[in-house]
């Protein structure tokens, strides 16, 4: 049940995430029959895996597909926080959707948490979980009046916050902060693996290594093997399947990620988040997310998130992926002298909704097509919602959260978001006539990738360590946006709408579905 590292069908970067180092991921075999089933699930994420273990509980026959391995995508490399505290933040939820919206977002979000330590407990499921508080502080370039603002809109959504002179449990930071009392976090993959086993235990069945080329109200394909539903679940980060509408409503950051051990005892267990740099280029305002993790006898792992900027995009602010790395560790350093040496680093890609919420429901224009993406910072617990939440349009029960994340949603009060994302998105077209990044294939070095030019014909190409080359169209097959590479996690991302491929052209992130079209190289690559 246990597969050995394959990078591409393990995890969807180059750096394996603390949770796929300390764990093993589950692997079943690769679909290889026609199918039957009452519903089928796309993706083993925290979604897909959520979904799928509440719609066996409550006895729908369920079969999941996964491209790689449990926890193979962004699930796998999260940084883990259960928290009702959102990173959108309340006061402008209120703003935007108004205060019974925002009230019911704080209370889909703790009763996600409380679902995950009921189904732990019952399932015995051992994940690390453990149920601590969280502290939000003031950004460096951030006023006061945002926690003031912030403080005010949680007591109005329900929770019991509170204004703390101090940020508590070791962090050295100035200033006030707010507690968010009764959080949580846990080891997302022991949790994957926990809720895989009771899915297989109840008559469901999962095929990993099994990639879905074709999804319509019918069913899926897998190759020249068909499953056919009558619902189908689409939780794989973005929707594969639609091609554009879904992708006008969110857009993809890279979030970088350390993990530094810390002598045991040094630091209390909390979940602490600063409030973003407003003065960033970018549409969120990047921020600061930490969390301590037990690791062995002699030390905790201090994992802090943060250095975020648009897939594709990182060229824009001068900050390279490597410096992004060296950025988070000088603000650990400062903010935790505790912190020895790091011993991890990954990234993680998040999708960020114009109107600050996930969108799970009926895929726009289907009856039996569910969806669950546009998590924002808040994946874990955005994915456990997806989970209650699509099991009961389903099973035709009533679920008051189903308006607020309803996928055909429009929010006139966020235009002012939609307006600047889209434009810049629409703006990485003119790549389309910008010079590749080499002259010559020449230049290319092992290991390393780039866009090449060849008259008016763009190439990704990439060199292995053997120095053979692969190659092939620079061009997106989702929307036709050109690739970029990506030298940390090794990949070609689309700096549009977050489609990512390996270096060798696998599709590892939709909303492509499929990989780079593989081309010849030019006679001048091998001179």
């Amino acid at each position: 049940m246990n597969q050995q590292e394959n990078p591409g069908v393990s995890s969807s970067g180059t750096h394996r995430s603390y949770w796929l180092q300390s764990t093993e991921q589950m692997a079943t075999r690769p679909l290889s029959e026609n199918i039957k089933t009452d519903v089928v699930v796309v993706g083993a994420g925290i979604s897909g895996m959520t979904t799928a273990y509440c719609l066996s509980q409550a006895g729908y026959h369920v079969v999941v597909l996964e491209d790689g391995y449990i926890g193979s995508g962004e699930t796998g490399r999260t940084t883990a926080h259960l928290s009702n505290a959102l990173d959108d933040r309340y006061s402008l939820i209120e703003s935007r959707l108004g205060e019974e919206q925002s009230r019911l977002a704080a209370e889909s979000h703790t009763a996600a948490i409380d679902f995950i330590e009921k189904t732990i407990t019952a399932e015995n499921i051992v994940c690390d979980f453990l149920r601590l508080d969280g502290y939000l502080f003031l950004h460096p370039s951030d006023k006061q009046k945002t926690l003031d603002d912030e403080l005010q809109a949680t007591h109005r959504a329900g929770l019991l916050t509170a204004w703390l002179d101090r940020v508590p449990g070791g962090i050295q930071a100035e200033g006030p902060c707010i507690r968010f009392p009764n959080q949580a976090q846990f080891h997302i993959l022991k949790y994957l693996n926990g809720l895989a086993r009771c899915v297989l235990e109840t008559g469901g069945r999962i095929f990993t290594e099994s990639h879905v080329d074709h999804i319509d109200k019918h069913g899926v394909r897998v190759g020249s093997f068909q499953v056919e539903a009558k619902h189908i679940v689409v939780a794989t980060n973005t929707p594969v399947m639609d091609r554009v509408t879904m992708h006008t409503k969110q857009h993809p950051y890279r979030t970088y990620v350390i993990g530094a051990r810390v002598p045991k005892g040094e630091l209390n267990y909390a979940l602490w988040w600063d409030t973003g740099d407003v003065q960033s280029e970018w549409v969120t305002d990047p921020y600061h997310y930490v969390r301590l993790q037990p690791m062995d006898d002699n030390f905790d792992l201090l994992i802090v998130g943060g250095e975020d900027h648009k897939t594709g995009q990182a060229d824009q602010e001068d900050i390279t992926e490597k410096d992004r790395y060296a950025r988070l560790i000088d603000w650990t350093r400062l903010h935790f002298p505790q912190a020895q040496d790091v011993a991890f680093q990954w990234s993680g890609q998040v999708l960020e909704p114009v109107d600050f919420l996930a969108f799970i429901g009926k895929n726009p224009g289907d009856e039996n097509i569910y969806i669950s993406t546009g998590d924002s910072g808040n994946g874990m617990t955005h994915g456990t919602i997806a989970g209650m939440l699509i099991t009961d349009l389903i099973a035709k029960r009533n679920n008051h959260w189903a308006t607020l994340y309803d996928p055909s949603r429009i929010t006139l009060k966020t235009m002012d978001y939609f307006l600047r994302e889209a434009g810049n998105m629409a703006a990485q077209y003119i790549d389309w006539f910008t010079p590749g990044d080499i002259k010559s294939i020449n230049e290319l070095q092992a290991g390393m990738g780039a866009v090449y030019q060849n008259g008016a014909t763009k190439t990704a190409v990439y060199k292995e360590s053997d120095q053979t080359i692969h190659a092939f169209s620079a061009v997106c097959p989702h929307l036709g946006c050109i690739v970029q590479w990506n030298n940390d996690e090794k990949s070609f991302d689309c700096p549009c709408h977050g489609s990512r491929f390996t270096c060798t052209g696998e599709v590892v992130n939709g909303p492509a579905m499929n990989g780079l079209k593989r081309v010849g190289v030019p006679s001048e690559k091998t001179t």
